[in-house]
């Protein structure tokens, strides 16, 4: 496996343990419908939200910061994704669309930033 593909994995199991760690149930890991994907589909701690959680993680955000790579194609993606899971699963629940940063390469230099409602993809068009 790639390096990247590797730092990827690690960052969304690190995004995972975060959440869970803030009472989040993680519903999905890498949730794919034909190409498009989510990265994590969780539930709030008091149940009410489904949140569909974009990942990215860099080694570091000299070029660019990670929040950056998730541009308009990808947001729309990443709706396309939801809806369809939302329309597969019945989901009724409020639904929320987040992205977590993480810079850094292991779990004792990692810099996690969570952004609450980063996004609404029903704007992206």
């Amino acid at each position: 496996m790639a390096r990247h593909n590797e730092l990827g994995k690690w960052g969304e199991k690190y995004a995972a343990d975060y959440l869970q760690g803030l009472g989040y149930d993680i519903i999905e890991r890498d949730w794919r419908i034909g190409h498009r994907d989510i990265d994590i589909i969780a539930r709030t701690s008091d149940g009410t939200t489904v949140v569909f959680v974009e990942v990215k993680t860099r080694t570091n955000d000299v070029v660019t910061k990670p929040d950056d790579a998730v541009d308009i194609k990808k947001i729309r993606s990443i709706g396309f994704a939801a809806n369809n899971y939302i329309k597969t699963k019945g989901i009724v629940d409020e639904v929320r669309f987040d992205i977590i940063t993480i810079v850094g390469s292991n779990n004792d230099n990692a810099q996690l930033e969570h952004i609450i409602e980063a996004f609404n993809p029903c704007l992206a068009y």
